[in-house]
């Protein structure tokens, strides 16, 4: 057991406080479950830039008692002798982190691969994963102050956050655990898995397991698959690997030369959004379109970019629904391209909005073509096979926007508790400077909180000094 003491404020005025971390603990499957069986791994799971530990931290809103929702007006027939209005009162009598483990034991019953343990092959690079149901590490901790105190988790430093997510995790298990139970009776998820394992949309699919089993459904409405030979390529000789040509791109004075990279979380207002669509010349364009165009824009003269050299936008794009036939409902690995524009830096800055945001919908709706997407996988199954696959270094030059508004993880994922707010922790996958997040607005934290026309929120990393100037391209968009 070890205790932490923590007195640095950050842009938020946190108090003092202690946390308390209990023993790690190996949370295994509830269930007998298949043994020594080693899974393989698609060709956009295999990629090197994935293999990294993506963290992530739910926040629940102290005593709250849930309300009947969908799950219980339309699964009724799922449930055996269990009154859900009961069973929701019952847990709020409970201990969170009791009902979280027991209801992560149950999900391991059909996400049993994340029980095991992986492992990337010297001969051949690939990734595998061992079914050894050995369990996945398990910490419980206790804070000394209230959620309020920490304002939800919403815009509060960094190394703060971190103190609530699992330290140090095993480099070889694919998902881990750390619930912090708070004073107020609060708590929060830090939960870190394996990129190389699942992408968001298969995060919020193990989560709703772990909701509905923690309510008393008898098995996860949406069956886990793996079936990661959908996505495994045919490598050619010919065919290139859909990267930009880095010769090309534009340097900033600030990358790599700065030591010092912070991260921001910025609001997003629904009326600053509005005003870009109104903008658009009636092109049709969607929030991540206008937002996307906006922040490349602003990291561009933030980072100041040579204008007179290329700069690149990517943008992840789902692909579960285009493939031929469609991935299974219950997919839970990684499918996803990135939609990339290309643009000389004098064009960016220059040019009108609605022009990059359009070339922004355009590229996704190439990248949904199938056989786009096939060129595409078998694009890194060449890079893997040819073994070129490389980490990539952050240049500021290429931005890569992850969009999780529409993953539902706070909307439909909320246990006996209601959620108040996720945020992510930026991921070193490009070095951190290259990748954004396009998060959800925070739900409201109490009854008198009302709420102020947040669209989203957008996680940011850049050296300190284009960070200032970032934030002065934001402005339009950003609360006051």
């Amino acid at each position: 057991m070890a205790t932490n003491r923590h007195s640095r404020n950050s842009s938020i005025n946190i108090p003092q406080f202690s946390l308390v971390k209990k023993d790690v603990e190996l949370v295994k499957p509830s269930k007998p479950t298949p043994l020594d069986i080693v899974l393989s791994f698609s060709s956009i799971d295999n990629l090197l830039v994935l293999e990294i530990l993506t963290q992530t931290i739910f926040v629940y809103r102290p005593n709250s008692k849930s309300q009947t929702s969908d799950l219980h007006d339309d699964h009724d027939h799922n449930i055996e002798n269990n009154h859900h209005d009961d069973h929701d009162h019952d847990h709020d009598q409970q201990d969170p982190a009791e009902v979280i483990k027991e209801a992560l034991s149950k999900a391991l019953v059909y996400y049993y691969p994340l029980a095991g343990r992986l492992k990337r092959q010297q001969d051949d690079g690939r990734l595998k994963l061992t079914c050894n149901a050995n369990g996945v590490p398990f910490l419980v901790a206790s804070a000394d102050c209230s959620l309020s105190s920490l304002n939800y988790f919403d815009g509060i430093d960094l190394e703060i956050t971190k103190q609530f997510l699992f330290d140090s995790p095993p480099s070889d298990c694919p998902l881990v655990f750390q619930v912090t139970k708070f004073s107020c009776g609060g708590f929060a998820i830090g939960f870190g898995i394996s990129h190389s394992v699942c992408d968001g949309f298969g995060v919020a699919q193990f989560f709703r397991a772990m909701a509905e089993l923690s309510r008393g459904l008898n098995e996860p409405m949406v069956k886990p698959v793996w079936e990661r030979e959908r996505l495994v390529g045919n490598p050619t000789k010919d065919l290139l690997p859909p990267f930009v040509d880095k010769g090309g791109l534009a340097i900033s004075p600030q990358v790599p030369t700065s030591d010092e990279i912070v991260h921001e979380c910025l609001s997003i207002t629904s009326e600053g959004v509005k005003r870009l669509k109104e903008a658009s010349n009636n092109l049709n364009l969607t929030t991540i379109e206008v937002v996307g165009a906006f922040v490349w824009r602003a990291r561009f003269r933030g980072l100041e970019l040579n204008p007179e050299e290329k700069t690149c936008f990517y943008l992840i794009t789902g692909i579960r629904k285009f493939l031929d036939p469609p991935l299974p409902e219950g997919y839970y690995g990684n499918a996803f391209l990135s939609s990339i524009v290309e643009l000389p830096g004098k064009d960016l800055n220059e040019q009108p909005l609605s022009e990059t945001a359009k070339l922004i919908k355009e590229s996704k709706k190439r990248t949904l073509d199938k056989d786009f997407i096939k060129e595409s996988v078998d694009s890194y199954e060449t890079l893997i096979s040819q073994k070129k696959d490389v980490k990539m270094e952050a240049n500021g030059a290429m931005m890569v926007l992850t969009d999780w508004r529409n993953l539902e993880l706070m909307v439909k994922i909320g246990f006996a508790w209601e959620p108040v707010n996720i945020t992510a922790l930026p991921w070193d996958i490009f070095g951190y400077v290259d990748l954004c997040f396009l998060l959800p607005p925070p739900a409201k934290k109490s009854s008198d909180d009302s709420p102020r026309g947040t669209a989203a929120r957008i996680l940011v990393s850049l050296p300190r000094p284009a960070m200032a100037k970032f934030k002065k391209e934001m402005e339009p968009l950003l609360l006051s």
